[in-house]
């Protein structure tokens, strides 16, 4: 038997909190959450996240929006000319 949490489907996700771990977010993804924590300290993360009595939270809409398209949050990506 895995140790290893079974992920969430799509739909469990949209029901979370308004903002979750970097841990449960990256179960979520599919990645590790080291890899994710790399992310967010590089500032490439492919979710918002948001300081919160000084930890990271992952914004639940954003992770939702990246699991439904694949895209990187818009709030992510660079302003074009």
């Amino acid at each position: 038997m895995s140790k290893h949490k079974k992920a969430p489907t799509l739909d469990e996700v949209r029901k979370w909190p308004a903002t979750v771990s970097v841990i449960d977010a990256a179960s979520a993804m599919g990645v590790s959450k080291t890899k994710l924590y790399e992310q967010v300290r590089a500032g490439s993360a492919p979710v918002r996240t948001l300081p919160i009595s000084g930890v990271r939270r992952v914004v639940t809409a954003s992770l939702v929006r990246l699991l439904e398209t694949g895209d990187a949050d818009q709030a992510l990506t660079p302003a074009t000319g």
